[in-house]
């Protein structure tokens, strides 16, 4: 027969269960009923709208950190990466009167480069991803001040040589920042990334690199292809959210893509215990968005100072990573 201890051990791993399975969805649906008694409006379709435009950056974002997370990796970069293509796609336009292809084109080409430099550094000399990413995160950072000077780039900016830029930013360039464009983007990158990761090869592929490289490496899987691959998949979404980011502020700021980082790997992290998913995963990562976007949006209806909205995302992130592990070392 079993002992009380055991029977109290079993009740305590089958709550632990339960929260890792649906511990993120039940936290929306209590966030969801506490903002909409205590704040007017949040409820409304166009306070919704806005929640799924303003966590649609973040999201894309953090789709290409969760790729790099599916091989084991862990791209710090996307951040400045995405301030970068910010940067580049604006400047194009502007400084060099660039159409809307080659501009995006531009932008597209510089993060692939630099999805192309992390693969190099992480397979070639063998060391952490998260720490060579880090050293990265600083060089992109600081390419991306340096080819601004620290500047807004806008339309009728003063250069330096005391002209007005004459470039023009396209009109339908703006659309993509705008609603639905911007929640279309999102949902089609995360859909792609789930359909791919979940149901190609090519997937199945990454997540067994992910788990275990030496016995993906014994079966025949070309780990470095792979992992190569996940890097500038992950460059390229960061591209994508620069872009986007690019044209819905229509300038590009110092350091724009910066406070994403947290977010998307808040995220990313947050996604892993979706349905107890356990890996990353491009719906658990787009459910870990939503959970941030309505905690942002609902302390902001209700008066929360700016300033302590980061100790609430990395609580969060902290209670995530907790039940996650945890759940890893008694599995």
């Amino acid at each position: 027969m079993k002992t009380a201890v055991e029977l109290r051990e079993r009740r305590a791993f089958n709550v632990v269960e339960l929260l890792y399975k649906y511990g993120t969805l039940l936290t929306i649906l209590v966030l969801v009923a506490v903002f909409g008694t205590m704040a007017d409006g949040f409820l409304n379709g166009s306070n919704v709208i806005n929640i799924l435009r303003s966590i649609s950056i973040v999201t894309i974002i953090a789709i290409g950190l969760t790729v790099s997370l599916a091989v084991g990796g862990f791209d710090l970069s996307v951040g400045s990466a995405a301030t970068l293509a910010n940067a580049v796609v604006i400047s194009m336009f502007v400084w060099h009167g660039q159409n809307l292809f080659v501009g995006i084109a531009v932008a597209i080409a510089i993060c692939l480069a630099i999805g192309l430099l992390n693969a190099f550094l992480v397979t070639s000399f063998n060391i952490q991803d998260m720490l060579m990413t880090l050293a990265t995160m600083f060089v992109i950072q600081g390419a991306a001040l340096t080819y601004t000077k620290g500047a807004t780039i806008s339309e009728n900016m003063v250069m330096p040589s005391g002209d007005f830029a004459t470039g023009l930013i396209p009109d339908v360039f703006s659309k993509l920042g705008s609603v639905p464009w911007i929640i279309i983007i999102m949902l089609i990158v995360v859909a792609s990334v789930h359909i791919f990761l979940n149901y190609t090869k090519h997937g199945r592929y990454m997540y067994m690199i992910g788990g275990n490289p030496e016995a993906a490496k014994l079966t025949g899987i070309a780990v470095k292809r792979y992992r190569l691959a996940a890097y500038l998949l992950s460059a390229l979404f960061a591209g994508i959210g620069g872009i986007v980011l690019a044209s819905r502020v229509m300038t590009a700021e110092v350091n724009a893509g910066a406070p994403y980082l947290m977010d998307a790997v808040a995220a990313a992290f947050i996604g892993f215990s979706v349905f107890g998913a356990g890996k990353p995963n491009a719906f658990g990562t787009f459910v870990g968005a939503v959970l941030i976007g309505i905690l942002s949006n609902g302390l902001v209806m209700l008066s929360v100072p700016y300033y302590a909205m980061d100790i609430v995302k990395g609580s969060v992130l902290a209670l995530a990573l907790a039940i996650t592990y945890y759940k890893r070392q008694h599995a």
